[in-house]
């Protein structure tokens, strides 16, 4: 049956996959193919350290090819050995070298993240890390490390991601490593792009350049800016040279502010400024000053002070003196004051 042969075929598969990772675990490998040709069926090894593979004088790639040909019923087998690019990117390579590291009694968790951050550094988009098995205690238990996207399930499971397992015997018992990688530059079927949409440049956009082109051209009036530096340059030199003539000038300027005053202002001048300046004017100006006044003058002003002063009180009877309040008296008084 049909059926039948795929599965001998697979089981053959499997068991040469075998064979080669066992001979060949020092050398680094990496995985195999089987193609089938009209002269025989061609190996492909891959491996980290394909000198290894070859061996002095390619005596264990001999060695390889004569076991193939007698225990696994392979028709004229050719072994050919290439070199793995990037081994970070191959899952058999890092289970081996992580199994290595926890015999060396390495901790768990420590060889997982180191993995993990070499094959990130590598450029994978997502990476797997399952331990299983006594790496706690006396209980078997499993712990998982991801680091970025990887897929799960599914076609694209299936086809992008790549599978590499790996055993150790260690003293509590056998631990099994899993490691799943997705490497770089897979297009998933769910990506989606959008492509911008092209937009014609309108009128206004067109104007709006051509302007700001020209403000960003020098302007053609540089000339006249430099003369005016200079023109305040030269200013600034002469007013530093003269400061005599301009002390004369200040006063100049002085003296005609104060003929131009008017007569007004003067009168408006507070009483405060004027007690000041009468606190100002020592005694002897003011006696000298009233020595100086004739003594006709003085009589014939204390006689008009006293005529106006009694123009202004009123006559009053004596009846209405006493009519008035006591308070009409006291302004009466204060008045005459």
């Amino acid at each position: 049956m049909i059926e039948k042969d795929f599965v001998t075929e697979g089981l053959k598969r499997t068991r040469i996959d075998e064979f080669l990772e066992k001979e060949l675990e020092r050398a680094g490998y990496g995985g195999m193919e089987i193609q089938v040709t009209p002269l025989g069926t061609m190996v492909v090894v891959y491996a980290e350290r394909p000198g290894m593979v070859i061996g002095r004088g390619g005596k264990t790639v001999r060695n390889i090819t004569q076991n193939l040909k007698l225990n696994y019923e392979l028709e004229n087998p050719q072994v050919e050995v290439k070199e793995v690019d990037v081994p970070e990117l191959n899952p058999k390579i890092m289970a081996h070298k992580i199994a290595a590291m926890l015999q060396r009694g390495m901790h768990f968790r420590r060889v997982a993240y180191t993995a993990l951050r070499r094959i990130m550094g590598a450029g994978a988009q997502g990476v797997e890390v399952t331990i299983s098995g006594k790496i706690r205690g006396s209980r078997s238990a499993t712990a998982k490390f991801s680091d970025g996207y990887i897929k799960k399930c599914g076609e694209p499971a299936t086809r992008f991601v790549r599978v590499g397992f790996a055993t150790v015997q260690l003293k509590p018992g056998v631990l099994g490593i899993f490691v799943r990688i997705m490497p770089p530059g897979i297009v998933l079927p769910d990506k989606v792009d959008i492509h911008p949409v092209p937009v014609e440049e309108t009128p206004v956009d067109t104007l709006v350049d051509n302007i700001e082109e020209e403000s960003t051209e020098p302007a053609g009036d540089v000339e006249v800016v430099e003369e005016v530096t200079e023109s305040a340059e030269i200013l600034e030199e002469i007013t530093e040279e003269a400061p005599e003539d301009a002390e004369v000038i200040e006063e100049e300027v002085v003296e005609e502010a104060v003929e131009e005053v008017p007569e007004e202002a003067v009168e408006e001048v507070p009483e405060e400024a004027v007690e000041e300046v009468a606190e100002e004017v020592p005694e002897e100006a003011v006696e000298e000053a009233v020595e100086e006044v004739p003594e006709e003058a003085a009589e014939e002003t204390v006689d008009e002070t006293v005529e106006e002063v009694s123009e202004e009180v009123p006559e009053e009877s004596p009846e209405e003196a006493r009519e008035r309040s006591p308070e009409e008296t006291f302004r009466i008084s204060r008045e005459r004051r």
